[in-house]
């Protein structure tokens, strides 16, 4: 864990000497990725280094989290409250579309990501730095995330780890026990967990990710499909080749 630590912080570093910027901005959401990248941000950049707390009809706890791991590794932070700019926003996109289907649920949860990507590169901009995403190796592949919303950063310092390795890295760097050992969940609604909504397991997942044979023939077949029906969200727009 230590060589990995030192891998990921100096990989960090050198991005941001190259995009020519000044520091590092990030999502803290109170999940265990977001986490390790706060934690390993605050290594690197002491002073140029600020965590967003975004809420949007979030869980309190998960503001709670944040706010213990801010206090225990003394991070700067803002903390700015999206549920009134959310409440505004969606009756303008609502208007006239009828009360539809099967994707509206999700068609409206996935606005709250993205006021976050909003907000971070509000930051960045102002401030020059740099977006960190928090998505790790195990979502990426699945595509579970938002695009253009927590898929929508810069450099991705965990894009490479699979979930348990996340853990492992966050209980080395000391992260807060409570966020090590609550379920992960995207925190989109009341309820939800990011195993319940992909319906895989994280364990089963990342064993597949790693070439392990995995017995259940639906699982291995569900999680196919999902890294087939998201590669969209891994590549650059298409665009004709003529």
């Amino acid at each position: 864990m230590k060589k990995l630590t030192e891998e990921i912080m100096a990989w960090i570093k050198n991005e941001v000497i190259k995009s020519h910027t000044q520091g590092v901005v990030y999502g803290l959401s109170g999940g265990i990725d977001s986490a390790v990248v706060a934690v390993l941000c605050k290594k690197i950049y002491p002073d140029n280094n600020l965590a967003l707390i975004l809420p949007c009809y979030s869980i309190n706890q998960d503001i709670e989290d944040a706010l213990e791991l801010i206090n225990k590794f003394k991070i700067d932070y803002r903390l700015i409250e999206l549920t009134k700019v959310y409440d505004q926003f969606l009756p303008l996109l609502s208007e006239g579309v009828g009360d539809n289907n099967d994707y509206k649920n999700l068609a409206q949860a996935n606005i709250k990501p993205r006021l976050r990507m909003i907000s971070l590169y509000y930051y960045a901009n102002y401030m020059n730095y740099l977006v960190v995403g928090t998505g790790n190796k195990s979502e990426i592949m699945v595509g579970y995330s938002t695009k253009y919303g927590d898929a929508g950063a810069d450099i991705f310092p965990l894009g490479n780890l699979l979930k348990n390795q996340v853990v492992e890295l966050a209980k080395y760097l000391g992260v807060t026990k409570n966020i090590i050992n609550k379920p992960p969940s995207a925190g989109l609604w009341i309820g939800q967990t990011d195993e319940k909504e992909m319906g895989i397991s994280y364990d089963q997942l990342d064993k597949y990710l790693c070439g392990e044979e995995i017995t259940d023939k639906a699982m291995k077949e569900k999680i196919e499909q999902r890294i087939k029906s998201s590669r969209h969200k891994r590549t650059l727009p298409p665009k004709p080749s003529f």
